[in-house]
């Protein structure tokens, strides 16, 4: 039996390998996206764009508070609109 299922789904073995790299991309882009020492050198990132005068303290602060929610693990804490 086993070997007749893997030979009906044999056609099917592209997919499932598609399927296994995609979940690989999703593993590395979440981890990139929730490691602690990419969030903080991005908090660092907004700090140096503030005191160079290229962002407002307010989109500073709005910026830093998505990094730090993603950082907790909580949801944003809506500050405008």
């Amino acid at each position: 039996m086993g070997l007749f299922t893997e030979l009906l789904l044999l056609p099917l073995a592209p997919v499932r390998g598609v399927v296994w790299v995609a979940e690989r991309i999703e593993e590395q882009v979440d981890h990139r996206l929730n490691d602690p020492a990419v969030i903080r050198a991005q908090i660092d990132d907004l700090d140096a764009a503030h005191e160079r005068g290229e962002i407002s303290e307010a989109e500073r602060d709005a910026q830093q508070d998505v990094l730090l929610a993603r950082l907790t693990g909580r949801e944003p804490s809506g500050g405008g609109t």
